[in-house]
């Protein structure tokens, strides 16, 4: 899934970085309030590794049927 269409303006582009960024520093605060430091530093990278990893695995409209990256 592409993370920035091309069909979306720059307001909504900004937003949704902005968006992800208070995102990742709320799970990176729970993580650390948690797990302590050590462990939420190593809880917010699995975290964030596997909600990358299923944003680039989903595919989109534009991608053909059956297609595996």
């Amino acid at each position: 899934m592409p993370y920035f269409p091309p069909n979306e303006n720059q307001d909504f582009r900004v937003c949704k970085v902005l968006a992800d960024i208070f995102c990742a520093i709320l799970i990176g605060t729970f993580s650390v309030a948690f797990f302590g430091w050590l462990g939420g530093l190593v809880a917010f990278v699995i975290v964030e590794a596997s909600l990358l990893a299923l944003d680039w695995l989903i595919p989109t409209k534009d991608d053909a049927a059956g297609v595996v990256r």
